[in-house]
């Protein structure tokens, strides 16, 4: 056997997979040590409207992987305090001010409808998952702004900040209605980060009636 016919039978090294959706945002929460590139939603807003303050107790809703955890941490500081919901499990590594539950929030399982604890600030980026129909994305992606919205009526401290994801479809303009009634301030924000292609948007309720 020649050398070109031993190498020939080398099995070669599979190729790494490429992440289709990763861009500078992806690349980016790589080097700064976050676990998805949605922290720089959070970021926009944060920087635009102030929302989160030294000392906040902050209630994330839909937390994994855990970014929106670790940057709220990071503005509320040590005094502050940052809980987390999810279906899902967060497995980074967390700030001693950090708690997570793994539970369903449509059901009110695991952990906030038990804990008698009100909130400064009340995050929810959570997003159904996609059927590629719009029009159910839309629906399913309502239902879960509505859960969190009735966890802002309930948890929220009088005054308190409101962020909330949505898939833009016909009942977003109502939604949007309802919250404006909650809440002295209600704004419309597409972060940059965004994918362009996306539907979502986040809706912002700032003084909690």
């Amino acid at each position: 056997m020649t050398a070109a016919t031993r190498l020939g039978n080398m099995r070669k090294k599979p190729a790494k997979l490429k992440n289709p959706w990763a861009d500078h945002y992806t690349r980016k929460a790589q080097k700064e040590r976050f676990p998805a590139r949605s922290v720089y939603k959070l970021k926009e807003i944060q920087q635009k409207y102030r929302l989160i303050r030294r000392g906040d107790r902050v209630l994330d809703l839909g937390c994994a992987p855990g970014a929106w955890l670790l940057y709220a941490a990071e503005v509320t500081g040590s005094q502050g305090r940052v809980v987390g919901i999810d279906l899902k499990a967060v497995t980074v590594p967390l700030p001693e001010q950090v708690s997570v539950s793994t539970g369903d929030l449509l059901t009110m399982t695991g952990g906030v409808d038990s804990q008698d604890t009100h909130y400064d600030v009340i995050l929810s980026d959570m997003a159904p998952a996609t059927t590629g129909n719009k029009d159910t994305d839309a629906a399913r992606s309502l239902e879960l702004c509505q859960a969190a919205l009735a966890v802002a009526q309930a948890r929220l401290v009088r005054g308190g900040r409101f962020v909330c994801k949505i898939f833009q479809g016909p009942d977003f303009k109502s939604f949007t209605e309802v919250v404006k009634a909650d809440f002295n301030q209600a704004k419309i924000f597409k972060p940059q980060s965004s994918r362009k292609a996306s539907k979502e948007i986040y809706i912002i309720g700032m003084g909690k009636k």
